[in-house]
């Protein structure tokens, strides 16, 4: 049977919440083969393709789902991997439902097709497949930061023959895959895998390379790298500018899951062990602020998500959220924090927050959260976590002599291209936190930016 024409997706198997709850294993288990190609069936291969239209890497995805159906793993990796440098990853952890999958046709008359479950499946078949590259062109191009974007663009540069080195501020290779996302949503080994592929390919990593404090990127345009790509992510933390920020017992939500997920604050002998918090409130709607709520019940506390809009405006993907509420989150929606409480020793007591009622849209298209007057209560809290958004780290901008926005972020053109000639950026530096895969698109953009501009310069003049 070539189509499956159920309304409804095959189900992804999880593990139990109360078992997942106390440990970071991966919480979806993954299609078996008999699930990955019944799933593949429902895919009516579409000739305008609006799924790859909804894709910011442009995976030809008809095509893989295609050989998917016909039990071809290898060839539909094979197809994947031609535009993603990642697809272990981004089947995991992309928003595909407001992507491929939301542009799915079946998804008009019941649910989507599941995309990113097969992608996950067909990456995780081909874990040990090479990546295909080029003979060296001996052009060297220098990637600051090894997230979605460095990762993303030092691929597709490595297959195109260049010798590319990248260079990340921690000791481990990942960016945010690694320090960010917590392993019960995307494990370590999968990160690892992935970079020890483009290793294989021919890829330089070097690790503990503060950008700006071990090297600039003037000395590396310097030293013989024709190019350099910043892609330095997003790590600055957002406050919301309350009394008692302060406090002992109040984190952004960077340090905290950079806590647990780099440093495995939850090992007994960890030396960054984190805060022993009993009653912890989240701030934020967002994917991060699940992470940390998530994280924070794994650590053994009760948790309560603190979010100003409703149900309806919340960020968060709602398989995120659904996996939250399993697990023990609760949620106080329609609700902004006005004050971190604290005792005469400057530790968190609670959080004081108003409720709020949604007034008009403001900028983003979301109704305005408006306070309800005398409406303040206290949220019994040891902890508050904040989850309220980044900026791009102000180190590099600093150091190098790039145009930049009111925030911090890299001003380039659509392709990447900085205002200093031979310097490109892409991903959250540029746009502020998004999405991996959105990272990664910028970061396709930007190779092929470089790889056309250093060709046109290599070509002689008339």
């Amino acid at each position: 049977m070539k189509y499956d024409l159920s309304p409804v997706r095959y189900p992804m198997p999880v593990r139990d919440p109360l078992v997942r709850r106390g440990d970071f294993g991966e919480v979806a288990l993954g299609y078996d083969e008999e699930g990955a190609v019944s799933e593949a069936r429902r895919c009516l291969e579409c000739k305008n393709r609006p799924c790859v239209k909804g894709c910011p890497v442009g995976v030809r995805i008809p095509e893989f789902l295609s050989l998917v159906k016909e039990r071809n793993f290898a060839g539909a990796y094979r197809v994947i991997a031609e535009t993603s440098a990642l697809p272990a990853v981004c089947g995991r952890v992309c928003p595909q439902e407001t992507q491929c999958e939301g542009n799915c046709t079946r998804g008009i008359k019941g649910e989507p097709v599941a995309i990113g479950r097969l992608e996950r499946f067909v990456a995780d078949r081909a874990a040990g497949t090479p990546i295909s590259r080029a003979p060296s062109n001996g052009i060297r191009v220098a990637v600051i930061g090894s997230g979605p974007a460095g990762l993303s663009c030092a691929g597709d540069l490595v297959r195109l023959g260049y010798d590319v080195t990248v260079f990340e501020a921690l000791h481990l290779a990942g960016g945010v895959l690694v320090y960010g996302i917590p392993a019960f949503r995307l494990p370590k080994e999968i990160v690892e895998r992935e970079v020890e592929k483009l290793k294989a390919a021919g890829v330089t990593v070097v690790t503990d390379a503060v950008a700006g404090k071990a090297f600039t990127v003037e000395e590396l345009l310097g030293n013989g790298y024709r190019a350099v790509f910043l892609g330095t992510g997003a790590g600055l933390p957002r406050f919301p500018g309350i009394p008692g920020e302060g406090a002992c017992g109040v984190f952004s939500a960077n340090e905290y899951l950079t806590r647990i997920n780099l440093m495995k604050a939850y090992e007994p002998d960890s030396e960054t062990p984190v805060f022993p918090a009993k009653r912890v409130a989240v701030v934020g709607g967002g994917n991060v602020a699940m992470d940390a709520a998530r994280c924070a019940v794994r650590m053994g506390a009760e948790v309560t998500v603190v979010y100003r809009r409703s149900r309806d405006e919340l960020p968060a993907r709602r398989e995120e959220t659904e996996h939250a509420e399993q697990e023990g989150v609760c949620f106080r929606f329609l609700s902004n924090p006005v004050e971190i409480v604290q005792d005469g020793e400057s530790n968190v007591t609670g959080l004081r927050c108003a409720e709020m009622q949604l007034g008009e849209p403001d900028a983003s298209g979301r109704r305005r959260p408006v306070p309800k007057e005398g409406s303040e209560f206290l949220l019994p809290a040891d902890c508050v976590i904040l989850a309220l958004g980044t900026s791009p780290n102000p180190l590099i901008k600093n150091t190098t002599p790039l145009e930049t926005g009111p925030h911090g972020e890299i001003l380039t053109d659509e392709w990447g291209r900085t205002s200093m000639q031979g310097v490109y950026a892409g991903g959250d530096a540029v746009t502020g936190a998004a999405t991996v895969i959105r990272a990664m698109g910028a970061g396709k953009r930007a190779a092929a930016c470089i790889h056309e501009d250093i060709q046109k310069s290599l070509r002689p003049t008339r």
